[in-house]
C-alpha cells in the first residue's frame, strides 16, 4: 500500500501561463501538506522537464498560447521510459473534457475549480501512480531475480557437468522416451547400444556379450523410475576378453511431477585386455 507521507512528497509539476493561477495551486498543494512543487508557465519545457524528474503528478492546463495542452500531451507520449501518463488537465471548456481523456489525461477538473474536489482527485491520482510504479519496479525486481537465478542455474548446471565429468569416463543424459539427448564419453557403448545418429533418425543396434540378467534388473528399475546407484555391468568381447562397467542415474522431473528422462554417469572397472 501506499502511505500518506508517500503521497504527500510525491513530484508534483503545475503547468499554466497564467501566473495567478499558478500562485493558487501551489498555495493550495502546500497547505495540503505536499513538500515537491515545480510550476512553469512555458508549456514547451514540460516535456524536457517531465523527461529529468518524472514527474508523479503534472497539473495540465489546456487552454494556452503557443502549445496548447494536447499538444503538451502527445509530447509527453514519446517519453518511453514512462508508460503511465500522469497528467490530470483544468480546463474551462466542458467539450475539451472527453478530448483530453482520449489524449491521455487520467483525470480532469473544471475551471473555476472547487478546491475540495481538486484536493480529492488529486490525491486519487497520486495514489493510483505510486501504486503503478510500485508494481513497475517489483516487475523490474522480478526480471532481475529470475535473469540472475537463470544464470545461476546455468553455471550450477556447468559446474555440475564439468565434476561429472572429471570424476567419471561418461556422461549423458536421455529424454522421457529413452533417446539420448546429451553425450560425453563413450556411454552409448558402454550401455551395449549402437547410434548412428543422436539427431533425427536413429539406428539403435544392441551389442552382443552383455549379460542379460543384468540388463533385465536395469530396466526394470527404469521401468520404475528409480534411481540407481554403482550398478555393475559384466560385458564378454568376440574375442573372449572381459569388461566390467559402474553406472549410475537418476529420473529427472519438471516441478509438475512429469518425467522427463534419465541423466547419469559411468566408469569402466576393467580396461580390455
Amino acid at each position: 500500500m501506499v502511505s500518506n507521507a508517500d503521497i504527500l512528497n510525491a513530484s508534483i509539476l503545475v503547468v499554466d501561463d497564467q501566473e495567478a493561477n499558478v500562485q493558487l495551486l501551489e498555495q493550495m498543494l502546500r497547505e495540503a501538506g505536499y513538500n515537491s512543487i515545480t510550476s512553469t508557465m512555458d508549456p514547451r519545457e514540460v516535456c524536457a522537464l517531465h523527461r529529468r524528474n518524472r514527474y508523479d503528478l503534472i497539473l495540465l492546463d489546456l487552454q494556452m498560447p503557443g502549445m496548447d495542452g494536447f499538444e503538451v500531451m502527445e509530447g509527453l507520449k514519446t517519453n518511453d521510459a514512462d508508460a503511465y501518463l500522469p497528467v490530470l488537465v483544468i480546463t474551462a471548456q466542458p467539450g475539451h473534457k472527453l478530448r483530453a481523456l482520449q489524449a491521455g489525461a487520467k483525470d480532469f477538473i473544471s475551471k473555476p475549480f472547487d478546491l475540495v474536489e481538486l484536493k480529492t482527485r488529486i490525491h486519487n491520482m497520486l495514489e493510483v501512480r505510486l501504486l503503478y510504479k510500485k508494481l513497475e519496479n517489483y516487475n523490474q525486481v522480478l526480471e532481475q531475480t529470475v535473469q540472475e537465478r537463470t544464470a545461476e542455474l546455468r553455471e550450477s548446471e556447468a559446474r555440475y557437468r564439468s565434476l561429472t565429468e572429471l570424476a567419471s569416463d561418461w556422461y549423458w543424459e536421455q529424454d522421457e522416451n529413452m533417446h539420448f539427448t546429451k553425450v560425453s564419453g563413450p556411454v552409448l557403448e558402454m550401455l551395449g547400444i549402437r547410434v548412428d545418429a543422436l539427431v533425427g533418425e536413429s539406428h539403435v543396434v544392441h551389442a552382443p556379450g552383455w549379460d542379460e540378467a543384468e540388463r533385465a534388473v536395469l530396466q526394470a528399475t527404469i521401468a520404475a523410475r528409480q534411481p540407481f546407484l554403482d550398478f555393475v555391468f559384466h560385458r564378454v568381447n568376440a574375442d573372449g576378453s572381459q569388461q566390467k562397467f559402474q553406472v549410475s542415474g537418476e529420473p529427472m522431473f519438471n516441478q509438475s511431477c512429469r518425467f522427463l528422462g534419465y541423466r547419469g554417469i559411468g566408469v569402466e572397472l576393467t580396461a580390455k585386455k
